[in-house]
């Protein structure tokens, strides 16, 4: 069987995040959303893991490193950047490299908060960002494990990408 046309890549992320020690207290990002009265999640930048794996997985689907080789710690310029900047940023990588972005889907893993009810809001604010459907779903891990003793929070992604030329 000879496939015809462009042949679409696919890519995984992956992103954790501690939450921020009671003594240095962070507002909670997470999916682009500011999360009022929520303890926030250590990190060099927004710590936003939704956004952040998001991004990891355009890069991973182009074959064009990581969050870390883009926007790492070494990069004094991205501390305390929104991860939607990133994520729009990564967008725009990926679509220089020749890449056009078919979807992204994210699955958060937490505790805390109650994601459903900002759902809609989300994903329009990350799909904006990317320029593509960003979908999130979110589960709890029934307090097992480091986000079920509310230790931090993590983020998982695939991406779907196709190269324009």
């Amino acid at each position: 069987m000879v496939i015809q046309g462009p042949i679409p890549r696919t890519g995984i992320g992956v992103d954790v995040h501690a939450f921020a020690p009671g003594d240095a207290p962070r507002p909670l990002w997470l999916g682009g959303l500011e999360w009022e009265g929520e303890r926030g999640l250590a990190g060099h930048s927004d710590a936003d893991a939704v956004a952040h794996a998001a991004a990891n997985a355009l890069f991973s689907a182009a074959g064009l490193g990581d969050l870390g080789t883009h926007f790492g710690t070494d990069r004094p310029e991205y501390a305390g950047a929104s991860g939607t900047t990133l994520l729009s940023e990564a967008a725009r990588i990926v679509r220089e490299a020749g890449f056009e972005i078919g979807n992204i889907a994210v699955q958060l893993v937490c505790q805390r908060p109650k994601f459903g009810p900002r759902r809609a809001e989300a994903e329009a604010v990350l799909s904006e960002a990317a320029g593509a459907p960003v979908g999130v779903t979110a589960a709890t891990t029934d307090h097992l494990g480091f986000t079920g003793r509310t230790e931090g929070i993590a983020a998982i992604a695939t991406a779907l990408v196709y190269p324009t030329a």
